[in-house]
């Protein structure tokens, strides 16, 4: 029987989402939820892309879509610059006996020890009252940081460090508020965004030094960020907008857990909006953009990912790779004990037929 299911959210991961529960016959589909005005009303097969008529229309009301009594919830709504409101979403589907799997609040993908805990235990009770848990995961923070760097790393005699990269080119990126609000794109290099604020990096990325680090049985003592910009030669146009000269257009950021005084766990970050800057700094391993991992230890490992797509480029290949982790991730969830569930929690594959 399909695992009922409803959705949160249609933007660049939530789009794809909840293409995948349209199409794979292991989900029913019983309702969308949409912020936009201008979606709701519209049928989920032309928010998600397809030439596809379901039947269900989008609406505004959660506790409408809520109402259709759907096992599983795929948040994807935008968590970046409202995360209060996210918590706050997700709680009530928890309390209602609704698990979640999602994109948002990044900070579930491990908060202990990043958020304070007057924010997790109302999750964990709203989970205790409904019986439900909540999966939150994506790439980067994501299975680049958890699943790929755990699976190497559990071949190694010894381990000195290890340091998880995103090396991207987001010209073609069209999520305006990452990259102007959150990202800071744009603005004069003096003109500090959203993600540069001090702890913001230790918090988005917290989460994956703290996971890793329960992982590999290190204790992090501290967690330390460091980030360059660098700004535009000249003026150009991108996908999400204009770049003026002078504005950012390239920025490299550290999240370094450290261990002993030792940089042990290290997520870095090389993002250029063309391909010919700072060509110093990390370059991908194909076109575009690519994930490595490296591992230093016995044996040492480098390990390069490079996502692609019959339907996109790199961007949009790793987007997907986003939307597949939590959408497989469902049949999982909902076998699990309630509560805040991590990738150190579930199994590597779930019950969903990929090959049917």
């Amino acid at each position: 029987m399909a695992i009922r299911v409803v959705h949160i959210g249609t933007g660049n991961v939530g789009r794809l989402a909840l293409g995948e529960l349209i199409e794979n016959p292991a989900f029913e589909l019983t309702g969308l939820c949409v912020s936009a005005p201008d979606k709701v009303g519209r049928d989920a097969g032309e928010l998600a892309g397809l030439d596809v008529t379901t039947g269900i229309a989008a609406t505004d009301d959660l506790g409408a879509v809520l109402a259709t009594e759907p096992e599983c919830a795929v948040y994807c709504a935008m968590g970046d610059t409202r995360t209060p409101d996210a918590m706050r979403d997700v709680g009530r589907i928890l309390a209602a006996g609704v698990n979640v799997v999602g994109s948002a609040p990044g900070v579930l993908q491990f908060p202990w020890r990043v958020i304070p805990d007057k924010y997790i235990e109302p999750l964990e009770i709203a989970a205790r009252q409904g019986n439900s848990s909540i999966f939150i995961n994506g790439v980067d923070p994501g299975f680049i940081t958890d699943l790929i760097p755990l699976a190497f790393a559990s071949t190694c005699r010894s381990i000195e460090q290890v340091r998880c990269m995103e090396i991207a080119d987001y010209a073609t990126y069209d999520g305006a508020t990452v990259m102007f609000d959150v990202m800071g794109f744009g603005k004069p290099p003096g003109e500090i965004p959203m993600l540069f604020q001090p702890g913001v990096l230790s918090v988005a990325w917290g989460t994956a030094i703290r996971q890793l680090a329960a992982g590999l049985k290190v204790d992090v003592d501290a967690i330390t960020e460091s980030y360059q910009l660098e700004p535009a030669p000249v003026a150009f146009d991108i996908a999400a907008g204009h770049i003026p000269k002078g504005g950012v257009a390239a920025v490299r950021f550290e999240i370094t857990g450290m261990v002993s005084g030792w940089p042990a766990i290290v997520v870095e970050h090389v993002t250029r909006l063309r391909g010919d800057l700072r060509p110093d700094w990390a370059q991908p391993a194909q076109p575009g953009g690519s994930y490595r991992v490296e591992i230093t230890g016995e044996p040492s490992y480098a390990v390069d990912i490079c996502p692609t797509s019959g339907l996109g480029d790199h961007n949009h290949a790793a987007i997907s790779g986003a939307a597949g982790r939590i959408v497989n991730a469902i049949p999982s969830v909902i076998a699990a004990p309630p509560g805040i569930r991590t990738t150190l929690d579930l199994p590597v594959t779930s019950g969903v037929n990929l090959f049917g």
